[in-house]
């Protein structure tokens, strides 16, 4: 992970695509303890894709027609939660898709995902599906990082890629050191620690 230290304190980060999100401890709502990948940021505002908020479902189980595929399905965000979005590593092969960084693209044609899917060209961990999406208005973000709601970092694409869950939080901020590895021990309820 880049942690961009300088004299052993974290500098922060603008957001941008391809950038990570870590919800402040003190966040009690949907992104509690949430890291947020962003897809997307421009003058026109922000979207991003949860990505430690796994849902215990297939996702053949919501979507008609879809290959059995043992993927990784998560709630990316409180907007728009009927919609299924995908991060994938195969934006040279699918079509309609849009570069987020190097080796990494949000979207696709879903008919043309099913049917690399069908056909093994495709395997678990080359996507990750979202119900749900996380999005700001223009500036919104930006006030809200000022507030310390958010710590803006990078993630590398393996553990983009892997299977998270609500310990990736902890971790990532463990691994920024300093005052972070601090926060990483936050109660999760401090009323009852």
């Amino acid at each position: 992970m880049v942690t961009n230290e300088k004299n052993g304190t974290y500098q922060i980060m603008k957001p941008d695509k391809g950038k990570i999100l870590i919800s402040a401890p003190f966040l009690n709502d949907t992104f509690k303890r949430s890291v947020i990948y962003l897809t997307e940021h421009n003058e026109n505002g922000t979207v991003g894709f949860i990505i430690n908020k796994k849902l215990n479902i297939n996702l053949s189980e919501i979507v008609d027609d879809f290959p059995d595929i043992d993927t990784n399905l998560y709630m990316g965000g409180p907007v728009q939660q009927e919609i299924l979005n995908v991060i994938h590593r195969l934006g040279d092969i699918i079509e309609d898709s849009f570069k987020v960084q190097d080796g990494i693209y949000w979207g696709g044609n879903y008919e043309q995902i099913k049917s690399l899917i069908n056909t093994g060209v495709i395997k678990k961990d080359d996507m990750i599906f979202f119900l749900g999406y996380s999005g700001w208005s223009a500036e919104q973000l930006e006030g809200e990082i000022k507030q310390k709601s958010w710590i803006v970092t990078d993630i590398d694409e393996e553990k983009l890629f892997s299977e998270n869950d609500k310990s990736l939080w902890s971790g990532l901020l463990r691994e920024m050191g300093g005052e972070y590895k601090i926060l990483s021990t936050y109660p999760e309820d401090p009323i009852v620690n």
